[in-house]
């Protein structure tokens, strides 16, 4: 092969690599959904485990709306923070949006504070039943299987209101399992 020929090559493969590059940085995003929209239909049944309620009774439900308390309130003005419901240093972990840096969707709101989706992924892509149905298909489609590291994401010391979390004992708290999967 002539030395022309190799640099044609060479930069034909660097144009092709760039193009294949440039089009996944360019590829779709997960959006949110929201709990309302995206899981409530689905994981609300008692005989599944009724993930939806127990998820509605949590603290990550009530997130968003503890930033409106006096007790935030307190904490934002000490950090420089002037409304603690619209600034993202308060926001990235009181809200599933902040916590995916995704883009959301129109039937998501922050109000619903830390959402099924901010622990297991943008739902855009998995929510259908048929997918869900099959458990690889989900994790394909942007479902995740949260671990610590995911928790630790905003449990850790760098919480201007941290209390010690210990992952094990945390899981305890948030556990909706589905127990028709038990007996299955």
């Amino acid at each position: 092969m002539s030395r022309k020929m190799t640099i044609g090559f060479v930069l034909a493969l660097t144009g092709l690599i760039f193009l294949a590059g440039s089009a996944l940085a360019q590829a779709p995003a997960h959006k949110i959904v929201g709990a309302e929209k995206g899981c409530k239909m689905c994981h609300n049944a008692e005989a599944k485990g009724a993930q939806f309620k127990i998820w509605a009774a949590s603290g990550h439900a009530k997130a968003y709306a503890t930033l409106a308390t006096p007790e935030a309130k307190e904490v934002a003005t000490k950090l420089g923070v002037a409304d603690p419901q619209k600034d993202d240093k308060c926001l990235s972990c009181h809200t599933t949006k902040g916590i995916l840096k995704s883009e959301a969707g129109p039937t998501y709101a922050d109000a619903e504070g830390v959402g099924c989706e901010g622990c297991h992924g943008a739902g855009s892509d998995y929510k259908a039943m048929n997918v869900m149905k099959d458990r690889a298909a989900s994790i394909a489609a942007g479902m995740v299987l949260p671990t610590e590291a995911t928790c630790k994401q905003c449990h850790n010391e760098n919480s201007p209101t941290y209390k010690p979390f210990t992952f094990a004992e945390a899981l305890k708290v948030v556990a909706h399992p589905n127990p028709a999967k038990k007996a299955g």
